[in-house]
């Protein structure tokens, strides 16, 4: 069996945005590799004012859930004082002795590679993966330092993929002045708005705190969906002129219980006695919905009825629940990091249009898989499905 081949991306990732991404997975496919390793520097050493390491991390966790081979590593967050690539490798090739190490990075940084602390060290130490960037330096004067490089020691593979012209600073900017920021993934947009970073106020009041909870108790695909749905609320609401933080909230909170052990929900539920059917019980798939909306309110302080009732029915509906409610349980089952599902881009598209009737398709959609598959489907979506066929925007 052949060594792990590891490699490795390391960055302020201030914040983390597609670029970033698609480096590490062309570099990933290119080289062979087993994983990347997506270090976020604690503490650069040519970098000031930057955003708190903590929040980075968790920007990078987030937007790597949904890709395996993508690892978050604290390798240089956990660590004091300033931090150098030669350190980093020599602490990754002592916990992963037997790996071979592929370092990536863009060409402006291999033409600066000769400024790094000890990198004479650094060329033994590891494998060079470089992928096209904008650069101010011509491609012969590339071409030459990589020469120079090889020519001691260094081995150097350039990575076959398009150019990537992203700059942080102008993601940073955007989001300073409000503006769109379509090269960030969703999950890292939401969470810069709600922790309150780059300039601005947290938008929601809580966020701080409710993100410090969510990202300890939820797993990372949990805790990625999590920030996706509140996007995908927001946006909803925005589009259907309904309360904007109210539907980003219960997006924030619906899955506030989803990773409580089984028993430990039904304990709750039945000690607070929050419902008596024993289908719900036991099953945390349904449970979860009524055990977070309870949570909601005596653990994250949540007061309002409206976004109490949007958690609490997001699995199964409701006859009569609240537009807002179904904009959050749209959000669930659309939001953009899901995995492909029949009828999920004809309940996108229509969500837009109108929340009734994409609700109505999406709730159709899934019980007639449930019950091919022939899982019980609990009769409130149902009773949710016969209500929303009665009403009028469903029948126009």
């Amino acid at each position: 069996m052949g060594k792990e081949r590891i490699g490795i991306m390391g960055g302020t990732f201030d914040p983390i945005h597609q670029g970033h991404i698609r480096m590490a997975q062309c570099a990933l496919e290119d080289a062979e590799l087993d994983r990347v390793l997506m270090l976020p520097s604690g503490n650069p050493p040519h970098k000031t004012g930057i955003t708190p390491a903590l929040d980075r991390y968790r920007m990078v966790y987030a937007a790597c859930a949904g890709m395996k081979e993508l690892e978050p590593s604290r390798i240089e967050i956990d660590r004091e004082g300033v931090i150098f690539t030669v350190d980093t490798l020599s602490i990754l090739k002592e916990k992963y002795p037997k790996a071979e190490l592929y370092y990536i990075i863009g060409a402006d940084t291999l033409m600066e590679l000769r400024n790094w602390r000890a990198w004479e060290k650094v060329l033994t130490m590891c494998r060079f993966l470089v992928c096209p960037r904008s650069w101010h330096y011509t491609r012969e004067e590339l071409h030459a330092e990589r020469r120079r490089l090889k020519e001691l020691g260094a081995h150097i593979h350039m990575v076959d993929m398009d150019v990537i012209d992203v700059s942080s600073t102008g993601l940073r900017q955007a989001l300073t002045a409000g503006e769109a920021a379509p090269l960030l993934p969703v999950q890292v947009q939401e969470y810069a708005a709600s922790a309150g970073l780059y300039g601005h106020a947290p938008r929601i009041p809580q966020g701080p705190w409710w993100l410090d909870k969510l990202f300890t108790e939820l797993t990372q695909k949990r805790f990625s969906h999590t920030l996706a749905v509140a996007h995908k609320a927001r946006e909803l609401a925005l589009r259907h002129h309904l309360d904007a933080d109210k539907a980003e909230i219960a997006g924030l909170l619906h899955d506030c219980a989803k990773c409580m052990p089984l028993k430990d929900m039904q304990s709750l539920c039945r000690g607070h006695r929050l419902t008596a059917d024993e289908t719900i019980l036991e099953s945390g798939a349904l449970m979860h919905s009524i055990a977070g909306a309870f949570r909601a309110e005596t653990e994250y302080g949540v007061s309002d009825p409206e976004v109490i009732e949007a958690i609490l029915c997001h699995t199964t509906g409701r006859p009569g629940m609240s537009r807002l409610a179904m904009a959050v349980a749209l959000a669930d089952s659309i939001e953009p990091t899901r995995a492909p599902y029949p009828l999920l881009e004809e309940v996108r598209t229509l969500a837009d249009i109108s929340l009734e009737k994409a609700l109505l398709l999406s709730m159709e959609g899934t019980t007639r898989y449930v019950r091919k598959k022939g899982y019980y489907v609990h009769p409130a979506t149902q009773s949710t499905i016969d209500w929303l066929k009665t009403l009028p925007e469903t029948q126009a």
